[in-house]
Order: C-alpha cells, then sequence, then structure tokens
C-alpha cells in the first residue's frame, strides 16, 4: 500500500486528513472506473491544490456505496505543499463538492498508514421509527414502519459487547483472517422525531468485519419490532452463521464518525 522511502534530504510530507461527506451521490469511497467515489474527489482536489496529478489517499475504512461519514481519516503525501497543516481544508475545501468537507489537517510521519495505525473506530445508524415518512432525512437514516421497542433492544445490545467471534455478522465478499472482535460500547437510544422516533445506534470497537454494523443493527431491529427475544442475539453469535441473523440494514442509515489513533 505504502512505498518505502529515506526521506534523508528529502523535503516530502504526509498529512492525514479528517473528513466528512454524504455519501449518497458516491459509489462508496474507493475509486473505481466511470463511478464517482469520494476518493477521486479528494484525490482531484489534492491534485488541484499541490499541482501534483499523481497524488493518492488512502482511507482507513473503505464505506460502501450510500454510506456517509463524520470523520473519515485519509493520508496523502507530498513533496509540493509548503504551508501548514491547518491551511491545508481551507484549500481543498474551495475544490470539493458542497457534500464532501474536509474538516482537519495534521502533518504525519512519512509512512503512517491510516489502516494499520488505528486502534478502532466508532459508527453510528440511525433508524426513523413511523407510519410515515420523513421527506427531509431520508438519505441518512432507515425507515422502519413498524412500531419498535427501545428496551429489548439496549438489553440485546449489551448481550454482543465485549470480545465476540463476530462471523455470524460478517456479509460475504471481504474475508478476514479472524472474526473476532473486540465491541467496547454499544447503545441504542431515541427522540421524538417529526411523526415518530428516530432510534441512534452507536458501536465502537477494535475493527469491524464486512457489512458487522448494518448486520447488527438489522438483527437488534428484529428485536426491537418484536420477532424476537433480546436472548436470541447470544443465538446468533454462538451459531456461527451469517443466515441466522437479521437481514443487513441499508446502507443510508450508517455514518462512520470517528477513527482513533
Amino acid at each position: 500500500m505504502y512505498e518505502e522511502r529515506d526521506l534523508a534530504g528529502s523535503e516530502g510530507r504526509a498529512f492525514r486528513l479528517t473528513i466528512a461527506y454524504d455519501g449518497t451521490n458516491y459509489f462508496g469511497w474507493q475509486r473505481q472506473p466511470d463511478f464517482p467515489t469520494v476518493q477521486s474527489e479528494i484525490e482531484q482536489a489534492l491534485a488541484h491544490v499541490t499541482n501534483d496529478p499523481q497524488v493518492k489517499a488512502y482511507a482507513s475504512s473503505r464505506t460502501d456505496t450510500g454510506v456517509h461519514a463524520l470523520g473519515q481519516s485519509a493520508v496523502f503525501r507530498t513533496d509540493s505543499w509548503r504551508a501548514s497543516a491547518d491551511s491545508l481544508p481551507f484549500a481543498l475545501n474551495t475544490k470539493l463538492p458542497p457534500d464532501i468537507v474536509v474538516r482537519a489537517a495534521v502533518e504525519v510521519p512519512w509512512d503512517f498508514n491510516p489502516l494499520k495505525e488505528s486502534t478502532g473506530k466508532r459508527y453510528r445508524y440511525q433508524v426513523y421509527c413511523s407510519r410515515k415518512a420523513d421527506p427531509i432525512q431520508a438519505r441518512t437514516h432507515w425507515w422502519v414502519r413498524q412500531r419498535m421497542s427501545l428496551v429489548p433492544m439496549q438489553a440485546a445490545a449489551q448481550l454482543l459487547t465485549g470480545e465476540h467471534d463476530f462471523i455470524s455478522f460478517q456479509s460475504a465478499g471481504s474475508p478476514r483472517s479472524s472474526t473476532v472482535r473486540h465491541v467496547r460500547a454499544l447503545s441504542v437510544n431515541c427522540s421524538d422525531h417529526m411523526d415518530g422516533r428516530l432510534y441512534t445506534f452507536d458501536i465502537e470497537a477494535n475493527g469491524f468485519l464486512y457489512n458487522m454494523v448494518r448486520n447488527i443493527v438489522g438483527t437488534l431491529v428484529q428485536v426491537g419490532v418484536g420477532h424476537a427475544e433480546p436472548a436470541w442475539v447470544s443465538q446468533v453469535l454462538l451459531a456461527g452463521d451469517r443466515r441466522v441473523a437479521g437481514a443487513t440494514a441499508p446502507p443510508q442509515g450508517l455514518f462512520l464518525v470517528e477513527v482513533y489513533y
């Protein structure tokens, strides 16, 4: 992913960007031929401000199509940027579309790897529960028309905290050498919103499997609507079988909130 380079006598610098974006109009983070992606937009902006057409941005998380971020973390390297790190967001934001914003930039060592250096991440998922849709925030939540109960979902969420094998919550397509992860915190809260209730699922872990958050939310919603008891999630964990868990929640309700280093 990163080339080796001797920095002796070099003016090369590396910067870590904190990026927020509405993922609705993009086919995820990762660059794809013929499709708009967040990485492509960021790299085009970097090329403008650094005058380096070969600049590449490497992220901590390859968010999927339609998934949002409040605190995506990405690193790029350049020989051309001479100003301070604090100046980068202002320069880049003039070259980016309105649904992508660079919130901050810090200088990091040349070989800093935003994926390997991460000690954990926090995601948020939003579910709007109502018989009537919310046309304003439809792009940032999953609309569930059935009545949901908070307390059973909170009880079920506690059974998923700690270190477990989360293979039952991993979608096919991105195999890992280990499916054991440590969920440090998993909370479910709700508040009144328009004609219903907005449920917020916050999950922090040392790492995540492919679609793990969306599969956990889909499973907890099964408990919330009364299709299963809270203890069922323990059975899902022990089964080691993705087919036993709930359906994958749709992408638009998911946010990458923060990456920890």
